[in-house]
């Protein structure tokens, strides 16, 4: 690709520079502003296909439904400082509720389907949002908790309504108010935007605030208006977020599909809209990849696959690679950072790096007492991009842990700068572990095997597969003079854990003992090994 980002490394303070970021904009505008203006310039052009639900939006459409959502909830009377919640799949209508608030100044707090009742109950006793919606598919579940949590809310459903719910066509409905206006942002660019979800060191989920900041918006060398753009992920990942953002700025056309992801039927959308933008996650690359449509689907109108968000196999990126005429892109960030880190413009080159710094962001490597290293040398990453960031909502102890008083971000993944420049990542300083892309931590099934009466010590950790990322699997240790199978264990863990993603998926082995370091404590990387070694020997 011939877009050369401009390096710059300081040998004295072992810091490598992305350079200055380019403004597209006024710096005082809301992102809300924006798309506001943007879609006012662009009325006819096609904004949104829904590829699963059959709906076609021109981007009048979507900013006049915006504007009535955005109106229902004036009416309510919300605040600025008051919170949505969206617990949602990427269905035609969740564009305008994104865009209410954005319009309104209002952000929005978004949570995965996929949590656990607990989950939910935390996050929205976190934030405790005014007004929430949800599918119909998760309704009994938010009611629920809103009830558990005693939080006094609205709940409007936006596909597969239960009788007697508030839809969202109810909201559609709301008359728009006269000369509408986005919103003044009463704390400038330094206010939240979005809430997104992240893990904690316990396991119990963050809310990560997410900036009223242009460095939200997605490099624009890669985005023209003339691209048809697909991401499965919704948008409590950045990457969701980021396209639905991407999609009201540069006016490009967004498809959706409110499915499981299916790889045969990203095939088929490929071919059918022309898609030319995508972002995925690796567990879905590797899906693809793996899919039996895939040698043979016409992904010719792919100018550019941006992946990024955990580990990727090299086999399933070469394997991609070689069916693409365009980029194959590895991108890199945290989302703390509410930006993209680094990009990887350079596949050929530099395969398996995540790529060189974007303008306006920051890179070092520091060791285990803090101290910058050079080239080459393997640390912990750490971030930087000088910009306003609230924090975790609600939890200023985890917000003093990751970003330091230079206001460096310190990830917890260890990698390496390369001589020209190249970010690698090496491994998880952290025990955090991602199935589909779903943060969860040993720790909590430790906690759930430990009850077991004939259960003596356990380990958990993670198995990474291509397709899943990191599968959990255990060593056990029985007590003594008991019986105890792995079936058991397996079987103990589904009957208490609910979510697919948090279940042994790789398996369990009986040990005599727990493998341990010099000083006693449970060795969690040599019990992975010990346990990789009885599945080859089996």
């Amino acid at each position: 690709m011939p877009y050369d980002p401009q390096i710059t490394y300081d040998d004295m303070l072992k810091v490598w520079s992305g350079g200055e970021r380019e403004n597209y904009f006024a710096p005082h505008l809301s992102i809300g502003e924006i798309i506001f203006r943007e879609m006012e310039r662009h009325p006819k052009l096609i904004a949104q296909i829904s590829a699963t639900e059959k709906t076609v939006l021109t981007r009048e459409e979507v900013r006049f439904n915006a504007m009535r959502v955005a109106t229902y909830m004036r009416g309510l009377g919300l605040k600025q400082c008051d919170i949505v919640g969206l617990i949602a799949r990427n269905t035609t209508h969740l564009v305008a509720v994104a865009y209410a608030c954005f319009f309104n100044g209002m952000p929005f707090h978004s949570m995965n389907i996929s949590y656990e009742q607990d989950t939910i109950e935390k996050l929205l006793s976190i934030t405790r949002p005014r007004l929430i919606f949800c599918d119909g598919d998760e309704y009994e579940r938010v009611l629920a908790a809103t009830e558990h949590i005693k939080l006094d809310t609205t709940i409007i459903t936006m596909r597969n309504h239960p009788s007697g719910s508030l839809r969202i066509q109810d909201i559609l409905a709301t008359p728009i108010e006269d000369n509408f206006q986005p919103a003044l942002l009463e704390q400038g660019p330094d206010q939240t935007l979005a809430i997104l979800c992240s893990s904690g060191t316990t396991g119990v989920p963050k809310a990560v605030t997410a900036t009223n900041s242009h460095n939200c918006i997605f490099p624009g060398f890669l985005v023209t208006t003339d691209v048809v753009q697909y991401t499965h992920s919704t948008v409590d990942w950045f990457s969701g977020l980021s396209s639905i953002i991407n999609a009201g700025v540069f006016s490009t056309t967004n498809v959706i599909a409110d499915n499981d992801f299916d790889p045969a039927f990203m095939c088929r959308m490929v071919q059918e809209y022309k898609i030319g933008l995508v972002f995925q996650c690796p567990s879905h690359m590797a899906m693809l990849a793996n899919c039996p449509e895939f040698e043979d689907a016409d992904l010719s109108s792919i100018k550019h696959c941006i992946f990024g968000g955990s580990r990727c196999s090299l086999d399933v990126q070469n394997r991609v690679r070689s069916r693409l005429k365009g980029d194959l892109i590895f991108s890199y960030s945290i989302t703390e950072l509410n930006s993209t880190g680094t990009l990887n413009l350079h596949f050929d080159e530099k395969p398996n790096s995540v790529g060189c710094l974007v303008a306006g962001n920051k890179i070092k490597i520091i060791d285990e007492e803090g101290v910058a290293l050079g080239p080459n040398k393997v640390g912990e990453v750490c971030l930087f991009n000088g910009q306003h960031w609230s924090g975790y909502y609600g939890n200023p102890e985890e917000t003093l842990m990751i970003r330091d008083s230079q206001k460096w971000f310190h990830t917890g993944d260890l990698g390496y700068v390369d001589e020209d420049g190249f970010l690698f990542i090496d491994d998880r300083k952290k025990d955090m572990l991602k199935y589909h892309n779903i943060m969860y931590y040993p720790n909590e099934i430790e906690t759930v095997i430990s009850q077991m009466p004939n259960v003596s010590e356990v380990c958990v950790f993670g198995i990474w597969n291509a397709v899943n990322g990191d599968e959990a699997a255990a060593s056990v240790v029985k007590r003594h003079g008991t019986n105890l199978a792995a079936q058991d264990v397996l079987d103990f863990v589904k009957e208490h854990i609910d979510a697919q993603y948090k279940l042994l998926n790789a398996g369990v082995i009986i040990v005599d003992d727990l493998k341990r370091s010099g000083n006693g404590k449970t060795n969690r990387r040599a019990n992975k090994d010990h346990f990789l070694n009885v599945q080859k020997i089996k």
